[in-house]
């Protein structure tokens, strides 16, 4: 018995030198995403585990909330925010290498509303009109609720911006939730992306701003996390996610591909990503 057992364990030794290495290493990526590009994330996702056999465990939610995530947990192999806000910081303070960074989509702010647009919102300032039930994303980790912030402070007058608090009746914890609220009805407004409306378009409805009223294009950045210990997979990921197969499902949900895109869709040149610091009166709201 001895001496079988001693020939099945050589048996099974040997066999596993020559499997290969997703096999014998259980392979799996761990990655942390900003969810501003939730539905075709994870669709690339899917077609990624089918193609590699290899297992992606993902976190969606606020940029700098699962960021906030991946530094408690000292774990991830990617970090793949909404905007350049919360990737540069993860820059500053070491948590990404820099060299491994690339650009997938753009982005552009807009207003979503509910189809049919039943408030008939028309413009910015409407949202400040009486009974307008408004949420924008929480500006503390939501990069789109940053976005939201700097374009009302930049556009209102103090009483047009006090209105418009009257009407906030949420803060809202991803991009995805910000989407919902609308998709379900809870608001009738939201300081949004223009993507939204592509994500749900039998609900969701998009009312551009004026290109003066837009600050800044944004766009969706991964990098390798510092904490990963296994940069080559990590690196094959971050290849897959700017092949064609995969631009052609972003571009499925309406994503700018270019900078010139999102330019064109606004009607003027803006500057192309940065950081926008949120005044402290918006983190204690």
């Amino acid at each position: 018995m001895n001496r079988r057992l001693l020939v099945l364990g050589t048996f099974f030794i040997v066999s596993a030198l020559y499997l290969p290495s997703a096999t014998l290493a259980n392979e799996a990526l761990t990655i942390f995403v900003g969810a501003a590009s939730k539905p075709a994330t994870e669709e690339a996702i899917k077609l990624f585990e089918k193609e590699t056999e290899i297992t992606v465990d993902v976190s969606f939610g606020g940029s700098g909330f699962v960021l906030s995530q991946m530094i408690l947990a000292r774990k991830g192999d990617i970090y793949f925010p909404g905007s350049s806000d919360y990737m540069e910081k993860a820059k500053k303070e070491g948590y990404v290498y820099p060299n491994t960074e690339k650009v997938v989509v753009y982005l552009v702010s807009a207003i979503n509303v509910q189809k049919g647009n039943p408030k008939s919102i028309k413009t910015l300032k409407d949202l400040t009109m009486p009974g307008t039930k408004v949420a924008i994303a929480n500006p503390q980790g939501v990069c789109v609720g940053a976005y939201a912030v700097e374009i009302i402070e930049n556009n209102f007058f103090p009483a047009e911006r006090e209105k418009f608090l009257r009407n906030l009746i949420n803060y809202t914890g991803s991009c995805s939730k910000t989407a919902s609220a609308i998709s379900l009805k809870a608001v009738d407004a939201v300081i949004g992306w223009r993507v939204f409306e592509y994500w749900d378009p039998d609900r969701i409805e998009t009312i551009p701003l004026q290109p003066s009223e837009i600050s800044r294009i944004g766009y969706i950045p991964i990098a390798i996390s510092t904490f990963t210990k296994q940069r080559k997979l990590a690196q094959e990921f971050i290849d897959f996610m700017l092949s064609d197969k995969v631009k052609a499902i972003f571009r499925k949900y309406n994503y700018f591909m270019t900078p010139e895109e999102a330019a064109t869709w606004i009607g003027e040149k803006k500057p192309v990503g940065g950081v926008y610091k949120v005044p402290p009166a918006w983190l204690s709201q």
